[in-house]
């Protein structure tokens, strides 16, 4: 049986795959220069394989394109279904619909003198200088005001006015809209206004209905109706594309990674958990190889060809509620990413005056200059520049028939056309290492804002970097924050589908409580994590893939007359939650007010379910000790503003107890390892390369 795992991302989708049957491996060995695969112990291989979002000439969905080329398919072979087990994916179309507005029409429904409520919403100024404000666009396209009201202790105000609602609905039903968004004042506590009007706009035949006190059952009217109106604008397009994958994978169990890094069998996908399931893939997969590594306390660092993602682990992952993505305000768990728009595909501007990297990216078409499509200067382009990247060792998959391998001869045409144009005596390779320098200060500003401005000493923790684009920077990051150890999964490359196939299948739910931390609210507290409990068990499906089952409580805490919420374990001891939440804050804000009373403003209850994950092949040295690898040849790399001659080795023939003095580089199949002047690697019985100062 197969098992497939792939993150579709803004440039590559990357593959991975799991397999006990020899003949998929027969036929892939013949493709060595395409496929990377890895034998395991127990009689099974690993498949890693990388392929273009987007390629319109070759095929319509990249996904199902990479599942095609494992099974080594005819254009109109028909998928064996028979043959694959599971099939677990992260996705960027909800992501790239936000972005790109270009989700469902949307009807919102809110109580009667709220209509402009999520127009005004917080009146944030993030430029408060700025002359000119331009708020940004709604992602509804009508209002329908009700006529109901409950107050705050759940009083029956006014009644819904069920003729009304029908008129109303059956108007925008009949405009055309199909999705609608249901925010009514005090739902999250007292939600039977929003199920009546719930069951006129099902009656009238509504695709898609998100209801507030199911999406996000917490106070504050803003957060919770924009969380529901992101779901209702984008659960439809996403439910098109889940049954468009799942149309050609008949009866295999599809599963998706939610954005607070747990996965979801495919029906229960829904928007609102949708925006951050590549990532969150990425955090899984590195956080889990870590682990097994031995690192506890790791800064993930995830380029791609679009963007970077960062994330900080101690212990557990951590999740934020209330987000801001796109422009769209949401309240509903995510991993705490931080995202910039700096990858390898960033383009690289000249303004007059200064260089400029990104935010805008070449993407997968027309792609990095190289990439023979006709794009501009980016990042990627830098690297192969400074013989940081050759040809040579990345796939032929370039060109209009994906079969070239990268021009570096445009790329040095380019740069030198920079030179002349810039006139400041500097060559092409210090121009390319200038943009370089600029990329990588953004990415370290990044990681800076997740750990150093929050309390933590990056100093002491282990980059563990992938991601396409990763490991040609990675010295000259952990160089810039004073970081002294880089871990590299042999799978660093494609690790965010790697993360899913390691993933555990997570439900989450949430309740408002808004009251203070006192020893006679615990039972009540109890009695909603029961509830809440529950509640998650119906989005989760008991099967004999499950290993073991673990239940997770927390408390969000807050001083008395604050808006800023920690995040603690739940207890039945307030002193101990009350020891938790001033230890985070004085770590977090460097004082703690030990007069103030707490206010608990909700809980959380995750249930998580292990599932079998893959095992890591064991290497052992074959080669004496004293006995170096080999390099396959020596190129020339700038670094240090100066040309250095460089051995290159591959990764495969590295050997447990090697040590590389940098400069060197590193390749393998998926990516290119650069080992900058200062630097060291060696390798791991798990084939984990560790790169550490000198």
């Amino acid at each position: 049986m197969l098992k497939l795992f792939a993150d579709r991302g803004g440039t590559f989708t990357d593959m991975v795959a799991v397999t006990d049957n020899p003949s998929i491996i027969d036929k892939l060995s013949k493709h060595p220069d395409r496929f990377l695969i890895v034998p395991l112990a127990n009689h099974q291989w690993v498949i890693v394989y990388k392929l273009l979002s987007e390629n319109p000439e070759q095929y319509q969905d990249a996904v199902i394109q990479g599942i095609r080329d494992i099974l080594s398919l005819a254009k109109n072979e028909p998928i064996p279904t028979a043959e694959i087990e599971v099939v677990k994916m992260g996705t960027t179309v909800a992501t790239n619909a936000l972005l790109e507005r270009k989700g469902d029409q949307v009807v919102l429904l809110i109580t009667k003198g709220f209509k402009d409520a999520l127009r005004i919403g917080y009146q944030n100024r993030p430029d408060i200088f700025a002359r000119q404000i331009i708020l940004p666009t709604m992602l509804y396209e009508r209002v329908i005001e009700v006529w109901e009201r409950y107050d705050a202790n759940g009083n029956e105000l006014s009644p819904v006015n069920i003729e009304q609602v029908t008129k109303d609905l059956q108007s925008a039903y009949d405009s055309g809209i199909r999705s609608c968004a249901i925010v009514l004042m005090h739902s999250y506590r007292y939600p039977n206004h929003e199920q009546q009007v719930a069951a006129i706009a099902q009656k009238i035949g509504f695709m898609q209905i998100s209801i507030s006190h199911q999406v996000s059952p917490l106070m504050k009217l803003v957060m919770r109706g924009d969380t529901t109106v992101v779901d209702a604008y984008l659960t439809p397009i996403l439910r098109r594309y889940v049954n468009q994958v799942a149309g050609q994978l008949p009866g295999i169990r599809l599963m998706f990674m939610k954005s607070d890094g747990g996965l979801v069998d495919a029906q229960q996908f829904q928007g609102k958990d949708s925006i951050l399931s590549g990532p969150a893939g990425g955090i899984v997969g590195a956080v889990q190889t870590s682990l097994r590594a031995g690192f506890e306390k790791i800064i993930t660092f995830d380029m791609g060809g679009t963007s970077t993602d960062v994330a900080h682990f101690k212990g557990e992952y951590e999740r934020q509620l209330e987000n801001e993505i796109a422009g769209a305000r949401m309240r509903v768990p995510v991993l705490a990413i931080n995202t910039i728009a700096a990858g390898g595909g960033s383009i690289l501007f000249f303004d007059g005056s200064s260089f400029r990297v990104g935010p805008e990216s070449a993407g997968a078409n027309p792609g990095p200059a190289c990439y023979r499509r006709g794009g501009s200067l980016a990042v990627t382009d830098a690297n192969v520049m400074l013989g940081k990247i050759h040809p040579q060792y990345f796939p032929s998959v370039f060109g209009i028939d994906g079969n070239l391998p990268l021009d570096k001869e445009i790329v040095i045409e380019k740069f030198s056309r920079l030179s002349q144009e810039i006139n400041n005596h500097s060559t092409p390779e210090q121009i390319a290492a200038g943009f370089i320098a600029i990329a990588v200060e953004n990415m370290a500003n990044a990681i800076k804002k997740i750990s150093l401005q929050r309390g933590y000493d990056v100093t002491q923790y282990t980059l563990c970097c992938f991601g396409g684009a990763g490991a040609q920077v990675a010295c000259l990051i952990a160089d810039t924050l004073g970081m002294k150890k880089i871990f590299l999964h042999p799978y660093a490359g494609v690790l965010s589908a790697y993360g899913m196939g390691l993933a555990d299948v997570r439900a989450i739910r949430e309740g408002g409580v808004e009251q203070p931390l006192t020893s006679e609210l615990i039972p009540q507290l109890q009695q909603l994590m029961k509830v809440l409990e529950n509640q998650a068990r119906t989005e989760l499906n008991r099967d004999e893939t499950i290993k073991d089952e673990q239940i997770v409580q927390k408390v969000n805490l807050k001083y008395l007359g604050t808006d800023s919420t920690l995040m603690v374990d739940f207890a039945d001891d307030v002193t101990v939650m009350r020891q938790e939440f001033e230890t985070e804050h004085k770590s977090r804000y460097g004082f703690i007010q030990a007069e103030k009373p707490l206010l608990v403003e909700s809980v959380s209850v995750e249930i998580i379910q292990t599932m079998d994950t893959p095992e890591e092949p064991l290497i052992s040295r074959t080669r004496a000790i004293n006995e170096p690898p080999a390099p396959v040849e020596t190129v020339k790399m700038f670094a240090a503003d100066t040309w250095h001659d460089t051995p290159v080795y591959r990764r495969e023939d590295l050997q447990p107890l090697d040590q590389i003095i940098g400069p060197a580089i590193i390749v393998e199949k998926i990516s290119t390892i650069v080992v900058e002047p200062n630097w060291k690697a060696g390798l791991t019985e798990r084939h984990h390369l560790i790169l550490q100062h000198l």
